[in-house]
């Protein structure tokens, strides 16, 4: 194959939380309710009925644009954008284009053109045995953003650190809870291959419902485009769907231009000033800002943690909030705090990604810290450790009432370890002798007997240095 640069695009779609719908009062829940039960003459577009703009979906997409160094509109408006599908009843959506909220910014290190506001469609489904096609409309009308990037993406790589990074901060900021696989967040790619700086035929994949999907659509399309190409043929502007069970895109429609959509301004809402709105200035939007994920991992980094770990905790909410817990009880104390992070990032993770279960939900964090110092005094073996964890998870509890109840408190009396080594050395007289002839492996074995005799709950130290003492 020949060597072409790709140049990828992203358009990002997510619907925000708030109470209520973009232009009307009806409860923004697309999913759980019965069908259609969240609808009003606005949002199915009965004639006569009149749209008013949803200040709190406004205010999100401010704060989006704020925590991404982008510049804040003074002046806004909606447009109506054309287009007839039974999904939108009105032959129009209302959007934004001349005059968006949002102009340029920078998100883990890709450009953004643009944000701005629309209504989300209704909801189609096909019957394919009856001929049928139904359309649900409690999702009609929920609030939209939009995120373009510039294309000056050159992989998938970063085009899905991008996605993941947006999905992180939409959810720190309160302003949407970008689930991918309810379709709360959509992510469409633009993707055009080329030899030299000028761009090749683009073609947008759409359908991109996990991070893993948008990195291996753009993986393909990059090759189909390239060997297209290398066997001299040409391919359309068009848009193109994502086939999970394939991993292959396919060909949708022709791809529109904005002349196709035949904007114009939307007459029935007015313009947006937002510096005639005190709760939508810019001192008011920076002013309510939380710690962004960025400055978190920064911060984690101050308490000594490496990049990798600090990335980690911060890709969820739920770690993030759990660990500032933890580090709050741990007053500081840095060992503590890195110890901590250590159990959290290995066994903690490891615990929960194999039960799928949400995070630290019934996993105390003043328990969680108790065992910690219980390690680093030296009461249990890492062992016993995590035994006690792993029962603090499935089932809660105080990790020493767990360890008194499984004795697993770490023993330390040489009385009671003597007997356990001479017992162990009894039973294993050649390992024994292979110690003595200078195999020091041997040692290890032996140590690993004895934490076996006493059940995880020797001190490994003490026991290495008895059975030392025991088989000279």
């Amino acid at each position: 194959m020949s060597d072409y640069r790709p140049t990828i695009g992203l358009e990002i779609h997510a619907e925000l939380a708030t109470r209520t719908k973009m232009f009307c009062d009806c409860v923004n829940a697309p999913e759980g309710a019965a069908v259609n039960a969240n609808t009003c003459p606005v949002c199915v577009a009965h004639p006569g009925t009149l749209p008013t703009i949803n200040k709190e979906a406004v205010r999100h997409v401010l704060r989006v644009g704020t925590a991404i160094g982008g510049k804040l509109a003074d002046f806004a408006e909606f447009d109506r954008k054309s287009y007839f599908y039974p999904d939108i009843p009105k032959g129009y959506q209302i959007s934004q284009y001349e005059h968006p909220l949002i102009k340029g910014g920078e998100l883990a290190g890709v450009a953004v053109t643009r944000i701005h506001l629309e209504e989300d469609t209704a909801r189609s489904s096909h019957d394919t045995t009856k001929g049928a096609s139904l359309v649900d409309f409690n999702r009609a009308g929920v609030p939209l953003m939009e995120l373009v990037t510039e294309p000056v993406i050159h992989d998938a790589e970063t085009a899905g650190k991008f996605a993941r990074e947006l999905q992180l901060l939409l959810r720190t900021l309160g302003a949407s809870h970008a689930n991918l696989e309810k379709g709360e967040m959509r992510v469409e790619a633009n993707i055009s291959v080329s030899k030299d700086e000028n761009f090749g035929t683009k073609v947008e994949v759409k359908n991109l419902n996990s991070f893993r999907s948008v990195e291996r659509a753009i993986a393909f399309e990059v090759s189909r485009q390239s060997k297209i190409l290398d066997e001299g043929g040409t391919f359309p502007q068009e848009t193109r769907g994502w086939d999970e069970g394939g991993q292959k895109t396919f060909s949708q429609r022709a791809k529109e231009g904005s002349a196709d959509y035949r904007y114009f301004p939307e007459p029935d809402l007015p313009k947006l000033l937002l510096s005639e709105v005190p709760d939508l200035s810019p001192e008011t939007i920076k002013a309510s800002m939380p710690e962004l994920p960025w400055d978190r991992r920064a911060r984690y980094e101050t308490l000594g943690l490496k990049e990798a770990d600090a990335v980690h905790l911060t890709s969820s909410i739920a770690r993030s909030v759990f660990f500032d817990k933890v580090v709050a009880i741990c007053d500081a104390q840095k060992s503590l705090v890195l110890l901590s992070a250590n159990y959290l990032i290995s066994d903690v993770a490891g615990w929960y990604s194999k039960t799928g279960k949400e995070e630290f939900i019934g996993l105390d964090e003043e328990d969680f810290v108790e065992l910690m110092r219980m390690v680093e005094a030296k009461e249990l073996s890492s062992r016993g450790a995590k035994d006690i964890l792993l029962v603090m998870l499935e089932n809660g509890g105080s990790p020493k009432a767990i360890a008194e109840k499984e004795n697993l408190l770490q023993v330390s009396d040489e009385g009671a370890l003597v007997e356990a080594i001479k017992t162990v050395l009894g039973e294993n007289p050649g390992v024994v002798a292979e110690y003595r002839s200078g195999k020091e492996a041997s040692l290890q074995y032996l140590v690993g007997q004895t934490m076996k005799a006493t059940r995880g709950a020797g001190n490994p130290a003490l026991i290495k240095e008895l059975l030392v003492k025991e088989i000279s």
